[in-house]
């Protein structure tokens, strides 16, 4: 695997980089050797955060994780892209249009479904033309993290969500 490893607010040491390389680098077996991944380091007040996105065709491989020690971090992201990996395999292989960016003995062996998807409620609603700025009130009044909604101003599907530090996103499509 080909690492870009980036530093925010923190010098990259060498320390770092193999203790990253060495803990990613377990995730080599999944990979070809030309994967790209994505590292990014980053501290904030007390806060240690590593984001690694590892872009396959046709979708990303993304894990955040954040505590007060980076190497803590380093350990609970590939703890968390390795599960990820079991977890969607059966999706990949299905699909085979990321399987090209994978090993083929990791395409082959079967994984326990520890965390297969299951749905297990399905609720429908009235999706009512709105802007953004009101879908995150009614979105706050329900206590939901998110809220779909149509765009009153494009007249298409849109999500508003919560992010970290009390800030609002919106999802659109893309045109």
């Amino acid at each position: 695997m080909k690492y870009i490893i980036l530093g925010k607010n923190i010098e990259v040491t060498d320390g770092l980089r193999a203790a990253v390389e060495d803990k990613i680098g377990k995730l080599e077996k999944y990979f070809t050797p030309e994967t790209e991944v994505h590292v990014t380091l980053s501290v904030e007040k007390d806060r240690q955060k590593i984001e690694v996105t590892i872009p396959v065709k046709g979708s990303i491989i993304r894990s955040e994780q954040v505590s007060n020690d980076m190497y803590v971090s380093i350990d609970l992201v590939e703890e968390i892209i390795e599960r990820q990996l079991k977890k969607y395999k059966k999706k990949l292989t299905e699909q085979q249009q990321a399987a090209s960016f994978f090993k083929q003995d990791y395409i082959e062996k079967d994984y326990m479904d520890d965390e297969e998807i299951k749905i297990i409620r399905t609720k429908k609603f009235d999706i009512k033309p709105m802007y953004p700025e009101d879908a995150c009130i009614q979105m706050e009044l329900l206590g939901h993290n998110f809220y779909v909604f149509c765009n009153a101003e494009t007249d298409q599907v849109n999500v508003v969500y919560k992010r970290k530090g009390n800030t609002y996103g919106l999802i659109e499509p893309e045109d």
